[in-house]
């Protein structure tokens, strides 16, 4: 069973929690002290020994300062970016728009050998086409209420969709039956995402397997996920993505993946599926 997707950067918060208070240790103070010395309420000091309360920089450079450890506090902030890099909220990556992700994820893709993307609820973004990557945007723009820049986002987006022709790149897709019953935008633009679909499956540098409805499962329906070739997992929920690089994660991950692989089905059974959820749409 996948631990839970935030657990990697909750113990590396802990981590650098833990360095803060082998300073504070060291310099033989308590809490107390600290925050005395650092000028601040003493549920400061605890709130970040907790975890529960992310230091800014300026704060690790006061806490190192007030245990003698200046030396420290630039390994420590350095520490702290990377906490907050694998856990960020949407509408914080969406603060100017959209554009930019996309682009950080197009070069992503682009270093990237095999992707393994796992998918229950929305097309992969490298595999979709512009009216649904259109009307998909435009329904995450419209829910987090973030600058809209949609237009240029999807162009983004859509740069990706190369990678399935050029270098020497593999897309390994798991769908569930769901995503291709799933109405993004009109019938007309889900009807051509599917045949979109169909288009692709044939290339070498695609994999794609749906999991029916009626399968039987020994792996539950997940939040979408995908595997970097062996070094990163990025899983997406509503609020937030989310990296893991934790060896233990990222193994179960990969097993969830393995598990999923087994209960797809694959080439004119697959294309089945998607040829009976376009005529659905009628």
């Amino acid at each position: 069973m996948p631990v839970s997707p935030s657990s990697s950067a909750r113990a590396a918060r802990a981590a650098v929690a833990a360095r803060l208070r082998e300073l504070m240790l060291d310099a033989r103070i308590d809490g107390k002290e600290l925050s005395a010395r650092c000028r601040w309420h003493p549920s400061k000091t605890s709130r970040i020994l907790s975890g529960k309360s992310t230091p800014s920089e300026s704060d690790i450079r006061q806490w190192c300062g007030a245990c003698d450890s200046d030396d420290q506090a630039e390994d420590l902030i350095a520490a702290s970016r990377a906490v907050e890099l694998m856990y960020v909220e949407w509408r914080k990556q969406h603060r100017h728009g959209m554009r930019r992700v996309q682009e950080d994820s197009l070069a992503q893709h682009t270093g990237t050998a095999v992707c393994r993307a796992y998918v229950s609820n929305v097309v992969p973004g490298f595999l979709q086409t512009e009216a649904y990557a259109t009307a998909l945007m435009r329904g995450i723009t419209d829910f987090q209420g973030t600058p809209d820049d949609v237009a240029d986002a999807v162009a983004a987006r859509l740069k990706r969709g190369r990678l399935l022709y050029e270098g020497n790149h593999r897309f390994v897709v798991l769908a569930e039956e769901a995503v291709l019953r799933y109405r993004i935008g009109d019938a007309r633009t889900m009807a051509e995402q599917l045949r979109h679909l169909l288009s692709v499956m044939p290339l070498p540098s695609v994999a794609l397997g749906i999991i029916p409805f009626s399968a039987p499962r020994r792996m539950w329906p997940l939040e979408a996920f995908y595997l970097f070739d062996d070094g990163e997992a990025s899983i997406e929920t509503l609020t937030a993505e989310i990296s893991v690089v934790q060896p233990r994660e990222l193994a179960d991950y990969h097993r969830a993946f393995a598990e999923l692989t087994r209960t797809a089905v694959y080439g004119t059974h697959a294309r089945s599926l998607i040829t009976t959820a376009i005529d659905a749409l009628g």
